[in-house]
């Protein structure tokens, strides 16, 4: 049988001495290889862990409930956020309500690079909306996701340097394994019909585009949130509002 990750979560009740050997020594008599280890937000602690065989995963998971110092909280495949938290040691915020939006703050930039960098690796079509105020990080965010996923990215529209627009792309630039980069207020307040039907032309390729100001491009062209598989919004502060009328006049004065 082929060797397959899992994620462990433990929750600790009494962060005795030997704690952690005690279960590392378990994992390692039932041949359960250990790939990352580290402590998730407080008390808690995840694992990534390899082994050929599911029925010692189960097995564990009924020993472990006996264990009165901890709680196993997770016990499953990994998703990409139980591997993120593993290696920055917290989870990403994510929406209780909608499940396909992920929040940061700017000093969780590392983070958010890595994350994107996970999702641009990813082949096919995904449209990702990135909230955020002026001078957050989203653009510099999305550079350093592809670069991270080793990707070329290719600008359609941005501010970025100055206001661009876009009526046409090169071949190369074209290319579907591209991570296309899109501001939604700029190719819906300043576009032109060519820029559009470029537009279009990119959303109906089997890659990936990144759209700055996704609800202002939502307002303005054909295309609803239905399109989009992640809304990522990142902040300043946890508690600043992304408010798009304080700064979508300027790109109408700069018409």
């Amino acid at each position: 049988m082929e060797a397959k990750q899992w994620y462990m979560e433990y929750k600790i009740h009494k962060n005795r001495p030997g704690l952690l050997g005690d279960i590392a020594s378990l994992l390692g008599m039932l041949e359960v290889n250990i790939l990352t280890i580290n402590g998730v937000e407080g008390k808690t602690r995840g694992m990534l862990l390899e082994t050929d065989d599911h029925e010692k995963i189960e097995l564990m998971g009924a020993m472990l409930k006996k264990v009165d110092s901890i709680t196993v909280s997770a016990l499953r495949t990994p998703k990409l956020v139980d591997i993120l938290a593993v290696r920055h040691g917290r989870y990403i915020d994510r929406d209780s309500d909608d499940r396909k939006t992920f929040r940061f703050t700017r000093d969780e930039l590392g983070l958010l690079v890595d994350f994107l960098g996970e999702i641009f690796k990813k082949e096919g079509n995904q449209v990702i909306g990135l909230r955020g105020m002026p001078r957050v990080g989203k653009t510099e965010s999305i550079i350093a996701g592809s670069v991270c996923a080793m990707k070329r990215w290719t600008f359609v529209s941005s501010t970025l340097l100055r206001q661009t627009v876009r009526s046409q792309l090169s071949e190369d630039e074209m290319n579907r394994n591209n991570v296309f980069i899109i501001d939604g207020i700029v190719s819906t307040i300043r576009s032109n019909e060519r820029h559009y039907n470029l537009l279009q032309d990119i959303m109906s390729m089997p890659s990936t585009k990144v759209i700055e100001h996704p609800d202002i491009f939502v307002q303005e062209s054909e295309y609803t949130y239905d399109h989009f598989d992640i809304i990522i919004e990142l902040r300043n502060n946890p508690n600043e509002e992304i408010i798009y009328d304080t700064f979508t006049s300027t790109y109408n004065d700069d018409l």
